[in-house]
């Protein structure tokens, strides 16, 4: 077999579309100053990247699949039987806590930061019960995809 049939055979081909987009100049030079701040070489990335922000949102919306993200937390650890709440309810979410980080911001206040991977409508759940407790000062959940789907 020549180098070329075997590169051929090894090489998983991507089909390509390329589509026209029409914007107003002032539009268009907000973008490109955009893009260009983020690091992006071409317009053709920063609109896949788009594109798959989007996809991945609207996965979350809808609640379907599988998911990973981060739950930040900032909270007042003098509070009453906050730090055992916290703890026990990731215990009981043990499936999709697959990881912390616990940092001490000051003499009173604690960050952690939470790992977390499954179902997209237990994550939700996990973040609206810990998120509600009293003495959580602040928190967010950044949600993303486990990129399956995502070419």
């Amino acid at each position: 077999m020549s180098n070329e049939k075997k590169h051929k055979a090894t090489t998983k081909t991507k089909r390509i579309t390329r589509f026209g987009v029409s914007l107003s100049d002032s539009l268009l030079q907000q973008f490109d100053k955009s893009i260009a701040a983020r690091g992006y070489t071409n317009r053709s990335e920063a609109i896949r990247d788009l594109i798959r922000r989007h996809l991945v949102e609207r996965e979350w919306k809808e609640r379907k699949g599988k998911a990973v993200g981060t739950l930040t937390i900032i909270y007042d650890h003098r509070t009453r039987e906050l730090s055992d709440k916290l703890t026990d309810e990731q215990h009981e979410h043990y499936t999709e806590v697959i990881s912390t980080l616990h940092v001490h911001l000051d003499h009173d206040t604690c960050l952690e930061v939470l790992v977390v991977k499954g179902r997209n409508s237990k994550i939700r759940k996990l973040a609206d019960t810990l998120l509600g407790m009293k003495g959580v000062l602040h928190g967010k959940l950044t949600m993303t995809t486990t990129g399956k789907g995502l070419a």
